[in-house]
C-alpha cells in the first residue's frame, strides 16, 4: 500500500467508499474537490512563516528597547540580550522545522520537492 493512499480522503475497502472530512461534494453527492492534509499544512505554513517574521520583529524591537533603556544596569542588559537571543533561536527553530517537513515530504513523495 502506498503512503499516499494512507493519507487519502477517499478510500475504497471491499467495495465500500470511506470518505474523510476534507472532501467537498456538490448537491448530487459527486466529489468536487478533494482537499488533502498536505494542502492544509501548506496553507497553514504559508500563513505562519510571515507571522513568525512579524513576531520576531516585535521581539527584537522589544529587546532593543529594553537594551537602550537599561542604562548600563547589567541585569537589565542581560535580560534584553536574552530576549533578543530567544527570538532569534525561536525563529531559527521554526525555519529548521519547515525545512525538515519539506525534506520528509520529498523523501516520502508527498509533494513535488523541497522548495
Amino acid at each position: 500500500m502506498k503512503i499516499n493512499s494512507l493519507l487519502a480522503q477517499v478510500v475504497e475497502l471491499n467495495g465500500q467508499k470511506i470518505q474523510g472530512p476534507l472532501v467537498i461534494k456538490d448537491s448530487k453527492g459527486d466529489i468536487i474537490q478533494d482537499i488533502k492534509l498536505a494542502d492544509i499544512i501548506s496553507r497553514i505554513l504559508q500563513f505562519m512563516m510571515p507571522l513568525a517574521g512579524v513576531i520576531l520583529l516585535f521581539v527584537l524591537i522589544w529587546g532593543g528597547y529594553d537594551y537602550i533603556l537599561s542604562q548600563g544596569n547589567q541585569d537589565k542588559v542581560k535580560k534584553a540580550q536574552e530576549k533578543i537571543t530567544t527570538g532569534i533561536i525561536g525563529f531559527s527553530l521554526l525555519i529548521l522545522s519547515y525545512f525538515i517537513v519539506k525534506l520528509i515530504s520529498f523523501i516520502f513523495g508527498l509533494q513535488g520537492g523541497i522548495i
